[in-house]
């Protein structure tokens, strides 16, 4: 059996701590929780399950706080959580089973990273993450913000689940502090760190300055292919937002460069078809959308309802507004069957029923 330290940078996440180090407290050998200026409760909480709580004055650079955690392990290897992360009792289960029968051969474990969800609590966002990580190869974390480790060696894809479930909105803004303080300092960001700086600018409406920058990460031969397939999803609604219709749909078409057509951008090409009311045009992006597999062993960013639930409900409405409610009535049954409590399905079970249409059996 394979020994775990556990390695968690803290600050103010009294909220949660207990939340994720009670499950854990039965997984990992050793628990290092460094703290990076709590004033609230965090450290107590921390005391009742571990001796090892080192403090950190805070640097704006996320690696160092979590290298110099990970420097403290000591047993085989170590596993790294965030405070507001959750383990459920089946997650739990694969954890400790992983323990007992993890070959000693492995460097690393991935995992899959919950981090969106639907209002039901359905998983609507997710990816792997480098999770587990042999202690004698020394990796080591690289990034001030949107931090990763470059996994290497024998990988092994486990079927485990880390939720992020966060509570309360956070500083939304500290990322995108940190990399202009970067900016600002005469850094020269590399190409990761330009995609994810792009992706801030995206998610702070920020679009022409957002579009500018992707656009840059995209000219860089060394850029990830799995960043540059989401380059061109958020390039792609900056251009939207800002009125340009004819770049948007070219950007999510240029993504078809990197790897055949995925969900995402087969959706978001259809739900621009049927803005547009090219109905037919919008019926083949959605069928290509579930045709479409995603490969989530290859790190990219899943949006689980692009292969399914959103093509359904869309081809629902196509075929609707196409005048065949046999075909749409078809859809919106597949769909039901995937998110029965879904918005979107409740409203489609009020039309067909006023159309006067069996909603559970065929026309």
């Amino acid at each position: 059996m394979i020994t775990i330290s556990l390695c968690m940078i803290v600050k103010n996440e009294a909220a949660v701590l207990e939340r994720i180090l009670k499950p854990m407290s039965s997984v990992a050998d050793q628990i290092i929780i460094v703290d990076t200026g709590s004033n609230d409760a965090t450290k107590e909480i921390a005391r009742q399950f571990t001796d090892e709580i080192y403090d950190m004055a805070w640097q704006d650079d996320f690696s160092a706080a979590r290298n110099f955690a990970c420097s403290h392990a000591k047993m085989d290897y170590w596993m790294w959580l965030d405070a507001d992360d959750v383990i459920d009792e089946k997650n739990k289960a694969r954890l400790l089973d992983l323990k007992r029968t993890l070959d000693p051969s492995a460097d690393v474990v991935m995992m899959r990273y919950l981090t969106g969800f639907d209002q039901n609590g359905n998983c609507t966002f997710s990816y792997y993450r480098e999770r587990l990580l042999k202690t004698s190869r020394n990796f080591r974390w690289q990034g001030r913000v949107h931090e990763a480790i470059v996994p290497s060696g024998s990988i092994l894809y486990s079927p485990i689940e880390i939720s992020h479930q966060k509570l309360g909105t956070g500083d939304k803004d500290r990322n995108l502090r940190i990399y202009e303080s970067m900016l600002r300092e005469g850094s020269v960001l590399t190409p990761r760190e330009l995609f994810y700086y792009g992706r801030e600018l995206y998610f702070h409406e920020h679009f022409s300055e957002a579009a500018a920058v992707l656009s840059m990460f995209l000219k860089e031969p060394a850029g990830w292919l799995e960043n540059k397939i989401d380059a061109c999803l958020l390039l792609s609604q900056c251009h939207s937002r800002l009125g340009q219709t004819e770049e948007a749909m070219a950007d999510l078409t240029r993504s078809f460069i990197y790897s055949p057509p995925r969900g995402e951008a087969c959706c978001a090409l259809g739900g621009q078809m049927l803005e547009d009311g090219r109905l037919r045009d919008a019926v083949y992006w959605y069928e290509r959308a579930l045709a479409s597999m995603p490969d989530e062993t290859s790190g990219a960013f899943v949006q689980k309802d692009c292969y399914d639930f959103l093509p359904l409900i869309q081809l629902c409405v196509c075929w609707d507004r196409l005048g065949d409610k046999k075909k749409a009535l078809a859809y919106h049954r597949q769909a039901q069957a995937l998110k029965p409590q879904d918005p979107s399905v409740k409203a489609n079970e009020l039309y067909f029923s006023s159309l006067g249409l069996e909603i559970s059996s065929e026309i």
